[in-house]
């Protein structure tokens, strides 16, 4: 279903369209469908709205997607990810994926005053250190779990 195409062409960018007008229409609910290109607070919201985009993939892992890399490869989706975990938010972390791993995409818009606080729970990265099993004992060091 995900191939390059859906990514790179109209579809992506339909879907993150269709998210922005979602959520404004939520916003505004009060407003009549053909008021909506023409009432300038509509516009205005619309316009600010941030989308987001999650990938989920058949292992279960997750990534959200900061930014689509443009690069000549068309057998697999290439983009920087947002990172969770305090250690990769030094530099930019660039994921490849075949697209047949890619099973869900969610595309969200929110308006930056109404972003919650808590972030999608996303599983590419830790987003906790590891926890110890138990505290050392004679010097040994306990195994991690997860």
């Amino acid at each position: 279903m995900f191939n390059h195409d859906w990514f790179h062409g109209p579809a992506y960018q339909e879907q993150q369209h269709e998210s922005r007008t979602r959520c404004a229409i939520r916003h505004f609910p009060d407003l009549a469908p053909e008021q909506y290109m023409t009432d300038n607070e509509f516009q205005k919201f619309h316009s600010e709205l941030e989308v987001r985009t999650l990938i989920y993939l058949r292992d279960g892992f997750s990534y959200e997607v900061k930014e689509i890399a443009d690069v000549g490869s068309k057998s697999h989706l290439v983009f920087e990810c947002m990172p969770v975990d305090d250690h990769y938010k030094v530099g930019a972390f660039v994921v490849s994926l075949p697209f047949d791993e890619i099973v869900r995409v969610e595309v969200f818009a929110v308006h930056p005053e109404e972003s919650p606080e808590d972030s999608p729970q996303i599983t590419g990265f830790r987003s906790y250190p590891e926890k110890l099993d138990s505290k050392p004992v004679d010097g040994k060091v306990p195994k991690r779990v997860r």
